[in-house]
């Protein structure tokens, strides 16, 4: 009894210390966090943004000697267990001939989608950029011989696209220790949860010396070659404590200062809240003044060949006029083939969904949360991954189901279902009767007739619009 009760007096003070520390480090970050202040507007103005899973994970396509291993393909080298000497010589193979940087960024640009988040090192450890500190990267390991990420950069800056940059730090299968797993059960010695972590071939080094000799020295490297970045995406920070999160998001800072870290740096030190894979937030922590969503085009991010589970043009809108409604960015990712190639299902949804916001995407950038979000009989919650591919899609839009936004003296209300009849009747915008100045169809120059009828506006649409636009409209309400 006496053993326990020292044992709960040593954990107490433990803790005791770690939140006095986490104080510190929360009011330093606080400083750093304020003064991005005129960083965020541009960021959620941008609305909707590409992201990119590739790396040596492409090549096997979720499959491993002959067998379909389950789970993201991005992760095949810790579902299917590989040695990390079997996966460098994978590595090794790894010759993406057919890479385009160009073909990627004007494919997002087609879309409509404004910046890109492209992947430096994502879990497996290997790089897509010639690492300095590290010969375990597509430039020193492969026959390609060719910095990716570099040629995505420059890419970006000739098309007029703001780029990102993802960087796993706390998570690395090679050289990356135990994801903190050690120091975790030093506080809990009780603690069972060890997903994630490289168990069945660990690397030697220790979790603080991967930190101190890799992943930090990395940041360093990418976010001095790659100047002006629209934000750094940290992933999975696991067990790390307050001040290795801490050091991240401060490294970062003092890099780049004008680029802002998302909030899986872990421990509430990042800029913006990253919500929970293919996740729509219900509710957003009020410490951070904007959010971004990651979404995938099927059930996996990085390219799985028998996943075949695509998002139709309707649900990828309705996720769009979802996010935008609640004030989030949409970040939609695709998951190239192991040569370089774009799935032709992801090429040409991304050109579907482009010809929409030419149409309609100015009650998508640069907006705002109305005071109404929605209204209308058809919803869902987008809970995750895992929840979207169990249920699938399978919502039935109609005449009635609108989504708001808004900008200074303008409301727009966004249909993805396009009525066969002329008159529609939106309940909201009765509120808005007397400060009606006019009513404009986006993509039409002719005037709309509408009028307050009982308890909504009744607008009546141009002819024939389902024959001219298949996938909804917006109505822009000028105040």
């Amino acid at each position: 009894m006496k053993k326990i009760f020292t044992l709960l007096i040593s954990v107490s003070i433990v803790l005791q210390l770690y939140a006095q520390q986490d104080e510190r480090f929360r009011d330093a970050w606080k400083k750093m966090n304020d003064s991005k202040d005129s960083l965020y507007s541009p960021y959620n103005e941008a609305k909707f943004g590409m992201f990119i899973h590739w790396g040596a994970y492409s090549k096997p396509a979720g499959i491993w000697k002959g067998e379909k291993i389950p789970g993201l393909g991005e992760w095949i080298m810790y579902h299917a267990k590989i040695p990390r000497d079997e996966y460098k010589e994978l590595c090794r193979t790894f010759n993406p001939v057919k890479f385009n940087a160009e073909e990627w960024v004007k494919l997002a640009k087609d879309a409509g989608m404004k910046y890109i988040v492209a992947m430096a090192k994502h879990h497996d450890g290997f790089c897509l950029y010639d690492s300095k500190v590290s010969d375990y990267d597509i430039v020193d390991m492969t026959p390609f011989k060719r910095d990716a990420i570099e040629e995505i950069y420059n890419a970006c800056k000739k098309y007029g696209i703001r780029m990102g940059l993802y960087y796993s730090h706390s998570i690395d299968w090679m050289d990356g220790g135990d994801c903190g797993l050690a120091q975790q059960l030093k506080i809990n010695p009780d603690h069972t949860d060890n997903y994630g972590t490289n168990l069945w071939d660990p690397s030697p080094v220790s979790y603080t010396d991967y930190i101190k000799n890799k992943a930090k020295p990395q940041v360093t490297e990418i976010m001095t070659k790659f100047p002006d970045l629209i934000e750094l995406w940290y992933d999975f920070s696991r067990w790390m404590n307050a001040e290795q999160s801490f050091d991240f998001y401060q490294h970062a800072y003092k890099l780049q200062p004008t680029c802002l870290v998302n909030s899986r740096v872990g421990n509430g030190f990042g800029d913006y809240l990253v919500a929970g894979d293919n996740q729509i937030p219900t509710t957003v922590d009020p410490r951070y003044r904007t959010w971004e969503t990651p979404g995938t085009l099927n059930n996996t991010w990085g390219y799985k060949s028998y996943d075949v589970d695509w998002k139709t043009l309707p649900e990828v809108l309705y996720w769009i006029v979802e996010i935008a409604s609640k004030g989030g960015n949409y970040l939609l990712n695709i998951g190239p083939k192991g040569d370089g190639t774009v799935p032709q299902e992801s090429i040409d949804l991304l050109r579907n969904v482009g010809a929409w916001m030419k149409v309609n995407g100015e009650a998508i950038y640069g907006s705002k949360k109305w005071t109404v979000r929605r209204e209308g009989p058809t919803g869902a919650e987008m809970k995750s991954t895992t929840h979207r591919a169990k249920q699938g899609f399978n919502l039935k839009f109609t005449a009635e189901d609108f989504w708001f936004t808004s900008k200074e003296n303008t409301v727009y209300a966004i249909s993805v279902f396009t009525p066969e009849q002329t008159k529609i009747r939106i309940k909201s915008l009765i509120q808005l009767k007397d400060e009606i100045n006019d009513i404009k169809l986006l993509g039409f120059s002719k005037k709309l007739k509408w009028k307050a009828d009982g308890d909504a506006i009744e607008v009546t649409l141009a002819k024939n619009l389902s024959k001219k636009q298949k996938n909804g409209y917006t109505l822009k309400v000028e105040l």
